[in-house]
């Protein structure tokens, strides 16, 4: 019977040095030098929104706040990144925050794969895309707004800032919102994503939609493997070795000496085109696997040709293997 094995997850830091977040104060001071503090399967991650009215404190806006270095350091990209442009204040304009953990996406969003959606009743009523690839979401549907920036995209970060705040259509007075404040409200982009989270902030028959794509950067280690002109040419599979003679598998072994049974004629596979003849032997192999070993000799990887390569002792081959780490 196989040996059950135990999983523990990483515990996450609390915001204090004297306990973890998920383990109490007492608990975690009642433990020893060395003692396994565990955590528990399965975490979970999710997109989350934070809304922040117009001219509410900045005391509000803790993670806003965070962001303008960032938000600043793409202003090459666009304008509409700055924290404070003629595009809007940061610090007071009305602002929906969604962050996306990077468990959706890996290393980075993938640049202009960025489309939201949002719909009345069922009904497409708007929706935005970065079509320049420069982080800007510019909506490119609805009877309001077209082809005005409603937000813009930190892509590395995994941050959308959603600033629109124009109604996105007169029509759909019935799908009214409530924010925050528990104002009613038409649907705007500053609205999106309302009700995923908690009351008061929900709607009543509006739904979202939120896709793009992610890019995962993988390290490899490039080897490059060479099999010299003369070397490689003998093997010790059973098929080398002539069929019909006698095969002595054990090495002759003295006080002197430790040699191999010298005497079996390797199967020559050269032919020619005339019948019934046989070319001189020419010693050749097919190399079929590359192993890979550390500095103490040991084994630590197997590389399987798609189709064996013949080995002759006038020809020499560079194989380059790479291996995700």
């Amino acid at each position: 019977m196989a040996d059950r094995k135990n999983y523990y997850p990483f515990i996450p830091k609390g915001s204090s040095l004297e306990s973890f977040k998920s383990v109490s104060p007492n608990d975690f001071a009642a433990s020893q030098y060395g003692e396994e503090v565990l955590g528990k399967y399965p975490y979970t991650s999710s997109l989350y929104f934070d809304y922040y009215p117009q001219n509410s404190s900045p005391a509000d806006r803790k993670r806003i706040f965070a962001l303008k270095n960032t938000l600043n350091n793409y202003l090459y990209l666009s304008q509409h990144y700055g924290f404070n442009t003629e595009y809007g204040n940061k610090a007071t304009q009305a602002i929906n925050l969604v962050s996306i953990p990077s468990i959706y996406y890996g290393s980075s969003i993938d640049r202009g794969t960025v489309e939201l959606s949002y719909y009345v009743s069922g009904t497409l009523v708007a929706k935005l895309q970065d079509i320049n690839k420069n982080g800007e979401l510019i909506q490119t549907t609805g009877s309001q707004g077209l082809n005005q920036v409603a937000g813009v995209v930190l892509y590395n970060e995994g941050f959308l800032l959603l600033t629109g705040s124009w109604k996105l259509d007169n029509n759909f007075q019935e799908t009214l919102i409530y924010t925050p404040t528990a104002s009613i409200d038409y649907a705007r982009w500053t609205n999106w994503g309302a009700g995923a989270h908690q009351k008061p902030n929900y709607t009543t028959t509006s739904s979202f939609d939120l896709n793009f794509e992610g890019v995962n950067y993988i390290n490899t280690i490039t080897m490059m493997v060479h099999a010299e002109k003369g070397e490689l040419n003998h093997s010790n599979n059973p098929t080398y070795i002539k069929a019909g003679q006698l095969r002595v598998n054990q090495p002759i072994t003295t006080d002197n000496s430790y040699s191999e049974f010298a005497y079996n004629e390797i199967k020559n596979t050269v032919r020619y085109p005339y019948e019934n003849y046989t070319g001189s032997l020419e010693k050749h192999t097919y190399i079929s696997k590359i192993g890979i070993y550390d500095d103490n000799g040991n084994l630590i990887g197997i590389a399987k040709l798609a189709k064996p390569i013949k080995k002759t002792e006038n020809r020499d081959f560079t194989f380059k293997l790479k291996i995700d780490i």
